[in-house]
C-alpha cells in the first residue's frame, strides 16, 4: 500500500524578513480531498474491528423439550411464533419475543418428522413415524396475550392414518394442498382423509419435500437413493430426476428467484441449482466438515442458513462459495433443523440437546431502537467496508472466525486430503496421453446423471 507523505522545501517556506507574509497552501475546491483514501482506509479498518468486538450473535435458548428437536415450522401470519417438534412426539408453539411455550399439541406416539403451517396460519399439519397425519387449529389469540400464564393444550382437528411412516411435509404456498414424504410422495387436501394424488419414481424412501413459492403446483423432493426429483401436480408423472454421488438431506427454494433451489448434501456441501439446467450446479457452498442436515432461505433470498451434524450453524450468501458467519456454543449438539425468522433478522436452530436457540442474522447488529445519527453511522461504515473489502488487512479481519478445535482440525484435514487428491490427478494427467484424462469441475463432479 502506498503511503503519501507531505514534503515541503525549507527555502519556499522561510521568510526573508519578519514583515513578509507566511506562505499558505489552501485547497479552494471542496471536491478535492488529497487524504481521502488514507482517512477512509483507517475508518474501514476500525469498522471491521468494531464488528468483531460487538459480535454477539447468541440471544438465548428456548428450553422445554425433553428429547431432540427434529423439525420446525414458521407461522406465516405471525412474526414471533414458531412451531417445533421433537423425537418424543411433543409439538410446541413458541413465543420468540417472550422465549416461552404458548401451547402444546400432544398426540403423536413417535418422532415428529414434519411440520408445516397453512398460508393463513390457521392450520398446522404434522406427521411422524407413527404413520399418522394430524391437523391442528392454531390458536391465534395465544400469541397476543402478554401475561406469562400457563400454557394451553390443543386437541387435533383431524387425524389421518396411513400405511407408511412419514419423513417430511410441506404446505402449498397458495392453496389447500399439502404434500408428505415417505415411501412415496402423497398430495393431500385439508378435507379428505385419503391422498388425492401419489407420485413414485423408484422404490426408495423420500426424505424431504418442498413446494415452489412461485409456482404452487411445482415441488421438489430428495430421496435416499441420492436423487433430487421435480414433480408437477398437473401431470400424472414426475418431471425430472437427478442422481448425485451422496444423499441430499433437505431442499430450500429461493423465494425471490423461484427457479433456483439449494440442496443440503451429505458430503458437507450445499449445491445451488437452476431447475432449467440440472446437469451443473450454479454454485457450490463449502465449509461444513460433516453432513448438512437442514437449510432455509431468508425472506429476501440474498442469504441462507444451514445446520450441520458438526454442531455448527452457518450463514451463506446466495452466490457465495464460503460461509460469512459461523455460530456455535459449547453445549450445542448436532443441529437437525434451522429457520430464518419471518423478517429475516433472526435465525432459530434446533439441536440434539433438546434446545431451540435464537441467533442474530447479523452478528454485530445493534438491538433495540437506533437513533437516526446511529443509523447513518452504521450505513457509512457498511459503505466504506464494501469499498475497501479487497485490501489484505480489511479482508483478513473480516474473514477471521474462531472455530471449535474439532472443526478446525477436521477442516485442516479436509484441506490436506483435497490437496493430495489434486496433486494425484495432476500427476496422472501429466503421465498420460494428451486428452485421455479430463478433469471435471466441482459443479459437475458430484452429479452422476440426469433422468427426464
Amino acid at each position: 500500500m502506498k503511503v503519501k507523505v507531505i514534503s515541503r522545501s525549507v527555502d519556499e517556506f522561510t521568510r526573508e524578513r519578519s514583515q513578509d507574509l507566511q506562505r499558505v497552501f489552501r485547497n479552494y475546491d471542496p471536491g478535492l480531498r488529497p487524504q481521502e483514501k488514507a482517512v477512509e482506509y483507517v475508518r474501514a479498518l476500525n469498522a471491521v474491528k468494531l464488528d468483531k468486538i460487538f459480535a454477539r450473535p447468541f440471544i438465548g435458548a428456548l428450553d422445554g423439550h425433553v428429547d431432540a428437536v427434529s423439525c420446525m415450522a414458521k407461522n406465516p401470519s405471525q412474526l414471533k411464533g414458531i412451531f417445533s417438534g421433537s423425537m418424543d412426539g411433543d409439538i410446541r408453539l413458541w413465543d420468540l419475543a417472550a422465549r416461552r411455550t404458548v401451547c402444546q399439541f400432544p398426540g403423536h406416539q413417535g418422532a415428529v418428522r414434519g411440520l408445516t403451517a397453512s398460508t393463513d396460519g390457521h392450520i398446522l399439519v404434522s406427521c411422524g413415524t407413527d404413520c399418522t397425519i394430524r391437523l391442528w387449529n392454531v390458536p391465534i389469540t395465544s400469541l397476543m396475550e402478554s401475561d406469562d400464564s400457563t400454557k394451553s393444550t390443543i386437541e387435533p382437528a383431524s387425524v389421518y392414518v396411513w400405511k407408511n411412516a412419514f419423513w417430511g411435509v410441506d404446505h402449498q404456498w397458495d392453496g389447500e394442498h399439502f404434500a408428505t414424504a415417505g415411501a412415496q410422495v402423497d398430495v393431500w387436501n385439508h378435507n379428505r382423509s385419503q391422498p388425492i394424488n401419489s407420485f413414485e419414481w423408484g422404490s426408495d424412501t423420500v426424505i424431504s419435500v418442498r413446494f415452489n413459492p412461485g409456482e404452487p403446483n411445482l415441488l421438489a423432493t430428495s430421496a435416499s437413493d441420492r436423487s433430487i426429483i421435480l414433480y408437477d401436480l398437473r401431470m400424472a408423472s414426475p418431471v425430472r430426476k437427478m442422481i448425485m454421488m451422496t444423499k441430499t438431506n433437505s431442499i430450500s427454494w429461493n423465494p425471490m428467484e423461484p427457479i433456483n433451489f439449494t440442496a443440503a448434501n451429505e458430503d458437507g456441501n450445499c449445491y445451488s441449482y437452476d431447475t432449467r439446467k440440472l446437469d451443473e450446479a450454479k454454485c457450490v457452498h463449502k465449509d461444513h466438515v460433516s453432513a448438512v442436515m437442514d437449510i432455509d432461505y431468508s425472506p429476501t433470498g440474498r442469504e441462507f442458513v444451514t445446520g450441520s451434524y458438526d454442531r455448527t450453524v452457518r450463514l451463506f450468501q446466495f452466490n457465495g462459495g464460503h460461509s460469512k458467519e459461523i455460530y456455535h456454543t459449547k453445549r450445542m449438539q448436532r443441529v437437525f433443523c434451522v429457520k430464518f425468522s419471518g423478517d429475516g433478522s433472526y435465525v432459530i436452530s434446533g439441536s440434539d440437546d433438546t434446545n431451540l436457540r435464537l441467533w442474530k442474522a447479523k452478528a454485530s447488529e445493534q438491538l433495540g431502537v437506533i437513533l437516526p445519527r446511529e443509523r447513518k453511522k452504521h450505513e457509512y461504515h457498511e459503505a466504506i467496508k464494501k469499498r475497501y473489502k479487497h485490501l489484505p488487512e480489511v479482508s483478513r479481519i473480516a474473514k477471521h472466525r474462531h472455530l471449535p478445535r474439532p472443526i478446525y482440525k477436521a477442516s485442516k484435514l479436509m484441506h490436506v486430503m483435497a490437496d493430495a487428491k489434486r496433486k494425484k490427478e495432476e500427476k496422472r494427467k501429466a503421465h498420460s496421453a494428451p486428452g485421455s484424462i479430463t478433469t471435471q469441475p466441482l459443479r459437475r463432479r458430484r452429479i452422476i446423471k440426469e433422468v427426464e
